[in-house]
């Protein structure tokens, strides 16, 4: 009888990392969560002017726009060079591939959204409804999440339904917009990654 349920474990085991990509490491999470932090603190030396937020000064905006533009685009490269680092880490620990069919999928899932979330920013940029971009980002990546969410692990989709919550919430918070992006970002991430490092990566 045992040998059978080993059997049966063992066939379980492989049917899942066939469907599901479970190399991505707690780190990676972790490693995103600081970046979006250190991103989010430079954002705020930014646009907390004279202790209050100039999100809704059109002089101000012009000015940083283009540093927080740049300030977002590194936050973005060095949550993925991190991320990848690790996950390509954890992969080759564990003896598994990382370019697979699964991955490919999970890959395709988060970039629809989120490529449509990044075009939607830029319009609502463009229109001058900066202080939107913050609930809007949060919202299509919460989105890509969960839509990706069954090619990897089962935790991937609580997060994702937690960054669309706090990206609704921003929208009618916009004074709290910076904190709210902080949160989802920054919080979240950490507490995935060590939600992930401590039920999957030290197994």
């Amino acid at each position: 009888m045992n040998e059978h349920l080993e059997q049966l474990k063992e066939i379980r085991s492989l049917m899942e990392r066939s469907s599901k990509f479970l190399s991505l490491s707690g780190f990676s999470g972790i490693s995103a969560g600081i970046c979006a932090l250190i991103g989010a603190w430079y954002a705020h030396q930014k646009i907390h002017v004279d202790g209050l937020y100039q999100l809704f000064d059109p002089a101000v905006r012009q000015e940083i726009i283009p540093a927080l533009l740049l300030d977002a685009a590194l936050v973005l490269v060095s949550a993925l060079v991190t991320g990848v680092f690790f996950t390509v880490r954890k992969a080759r620990k564990k003896g598994l591939d990382v370019w697979t069919s699964t991955s490919k999928r999970l890959l395709t899932s988060m970039l629809i959204p989120l490529f449509a979330g990044g075009i939607f920013g830029l319009g609502l940029l463009y229109h001058g409804f900066f202080w939107l971009c913050f609930p809007t980002t949060l919202v299509f990546y919460g989105i890509a999440l969960v839509n990706a969410s069954k090619y990897t692990v089962h935790d991937t989709f609580y997060l994702g339904i937690s960054e669309i919550v706090l990206g609704i919430v921003a929208l009618f918070l916009a004074k709290w917009n910076l904190l709210f992006w902080a949160i989802g970002f920054g919080g979240l991430h950490i507490i995935y990654g060590l939600v992930v490092y401590f039920r999957y990566d030290r197994k």
